[in-house]
Order: C-alpha cells, then sequence, then structure tokens
C-alpha cells in the first residue's frame, strides 16, 4: 500500500496543527514519522485513520483517494494503549479481529499462531487487568496486527518493553514488511529509527521540514568527518602539519591508531589520502556520520532559529 499525502493542513481553534505538509510513504517500506511533542505527529495519524478530516489537501492510496473502506486495511497501535481492561485476552483480540472484518474461524487461527509466537498461549483467558504492562503491550500489538492490515500504523510501540521483548517487536515489524507490509513508525527512538526506518519525514511547529531515505539525510548531514585507522609505524606530528585538516581526536587500539579528523578547506579525500599515506599504513578512511538523534535535535533547533527571526 503506497500512500500519498499532498498539501495536508489542519486547524483548530487555537494553532495550526499542520501546515501544507507532503507525505510520501512507499510501499512495503518502513517509514519513519518523527517530531517534537506538539509537531502534528498524531494529527496526521488521525487523518489517515478518517478520524478527522484535513482543512485542506489530499491522501491517496495506490493512486485512490482514501476512502472509509480503506481503514479494514489499516492496523493501528495509538501511543494511548485502548485495551478493555476486563476482558479476557483472547475474547478482546478476537473482538478486535471482527471490528476489521474478520471472520471468526481465520481469526481464531491467527489468534493462535500469535499467541504461540509470543509464548503467550497460557495467557489467552486471563483478564487484560491481570497482565503486566509489558504483556498488555503484546495483546495491543497482536489485536493491531491479527486482520494483516497492508498500511500498519505504530505510535510508540516499543513503549513499556524491556529492551528484550522490544527486540521481539523489532523483529516482528521487519517480519512483517518481508511479508508485503508497508509500516508507518511514529516515536522518539532514534535508535528505532535507525534500526528499521528506510526513509522518515521530519516535522515541528506543524510544518515538515526533512524528508528522504535515512542514508540521504545522514550524509547530507555529515560534516566533513572521517575515521582512519593505522596499522603499525605512524608519525602523528606529520599528520598534524596541514592546513587542510583537523584532528578531532586520536587513540590507541592495541596495534592500530585511531585517528578522527574534520576537513577545513575544500579538498577532494583523495587528496586528503595521498597526504596521510605519508603518516603510516592506512588500514581503513570512513566517513563519520551524524546519529539520527544528532540529526533530529540539530534540524528542530534550525527550525527554532527560523521561526523565531
Amino acid at each position: 500500500m503506497m500512500i500519498s499525502a499532498k498539501h495536508i493542513t489542519k486547524n483548530y481553534t487555537d494553532k495550526k496543527a499542520l501546515d501544507d505538509v507532503s507525505i510520501d510513504i512507499p510501499d512495503n517500506k518502513i517509514f519513519g514519522l518523527l517530531g517534537p511533542n506538539g509537531a502534528g505527529k498524531t494529527t496526521f495519524i488521525r487523518i489517515l485513520n478518517q478520524m478527522i478530516k484535513p482543512d485542506c489537501g489530499e491522501i491517496t492510496v495506490d493512486g485512490t483517494p482514501l476512502s472509509f473502506s480503506d481503514v479494514e486495511h489499516i492496523g493501528y497501535l495509538p501511543e494511548e494503549r485502548g485495551l478493555y481492561k476486563k476482558m479476557r485476552v483472547a475474547e478482546q483480540i478476537l473482538y478486535f479481529a471482527s471490528l476489521k472484518g474478520m471472520n471468526d474461524a481465520d481469526a481464531k487461527q491467527e489468534l493462535n499462531l500469535w499467541l504461540e509466537r509470543f509464548d503467550i498461549s497460557g495467557w489467552r483467558n486471563k483478564r487484560v487487568e491481570e497482565l503486566s504492562k509489558g504483556m498488555q503491550q503484546k495483546v495491543q500489538f497482536i489485536a493491531t496486527v491479527i486482520h494483516k492490515p497492508s498500511l500498519l500504523i505504530l505510535d510508540e510501540p516499543f513503549s513499556g518493553f524491556d529492551p528484550v521483548n522490544a527486540q521481539v517487536i523489532k523483529n516482528e515489524i521487519l517480519r512483517l514488511k518481508d511479508e508485503g507490509t508497508t509500516i508507518v513508525l511514529s516515536t522518539h527512538n532514534m535508535n528505532s529509527v535507525e534500526e528499521l526506518c528506510d526513509s522518515i519525514t521530519l516535522i515541528s511547529n506543524a510544518k515538515q521540514i526533512l524528508s528522504g531515505s535515512v542514508r540521504e539525510i545522514k550524509n547530507s548531514y555529515s560534516a566533513n568527518k572521517f575515521e582512519i585507522v593505522f596499522s603499525g609505524y605512524y608519525n602523528s606530528l606529520l599528520t598534524t602539519l596541514t592546513p587542510s585538516f583537523k584532528i578531532v581526536s586520536q587513540r590507541k587500539d592495541g596495534d592500530k591508531t585511531i585517528v578522527d579528523i574534520e576537513l577545513v578547506q575544500n579538498v577532494s579525500t583523495n587528496d586528503v589520502l595521498t597526504y596521510l599515506m605519508n603518516s603510516g599504513t592506512i588500514v581503513s578512511f570512513t566517513p563519520i556520520l551524524p546519529t539520527m538523534n544528532d540529526i533530529f535535535i540539530e534540524a528542530v533547533k534550525q527550525q527554532n532559529v527560523t521561526t523565531n527571526e
């Protein structure tokens, strides 16, 4: 399922939630929807789920305008979990499956598969209120995906999980992607973005400020920094005798020396490598890319400066 949102605008009484936002969510990929609290992410998700309508703009699904019937093909895990505390696990999941149009036989078959996959078959007749928070999260996840949605929207899906169970959910997300599901991941966990997302859009103050593949964005924010690993003899003095770059850090690792440099002039990496070869035997020369967390902070900071000017 490929989603294209064009010029989406949404105003509430006292604020603008989305301001001319255009987002393309590619088919069979994991797409990260990022932004600070209050940026407009939840509003976009609610529009996509047709809980609210935009004031302007259009969303298409595989080239066709989004319609109410598309809801049956969407799985939505909200940040505010919505389980019925007194209901038993199995009946709760089957109830959500019926809301998505699944027949009883298919729903029971999928329920058994998911309970076994998460190793919680013994909890099927427990009331939700008897479960730990992490166990409730697993139940909610199953209820979200049991009908095999073409589009899966996950809002902070790792909240409440310990690292082991968070990895279990990550593995399931990747498996669903491999099976053809398009996934929208809204999270503040930038490590998860690095691990899972193919592309992202960053929204801040209702505006779209960054979009593209994770790799392209990281390359665009690189600051001409490189890690060089030398082996054997290393002439540290010679490395410093150039105005073309400055040494950011230097450390030993066994019989190797690792030097981080930052280019300060418009010189080619080939020229830098040629010069550095005089300092010792180079094992590797690798660009240092910023983390998504660094990029998130920098992009939002730049946007806030621009807004306040």
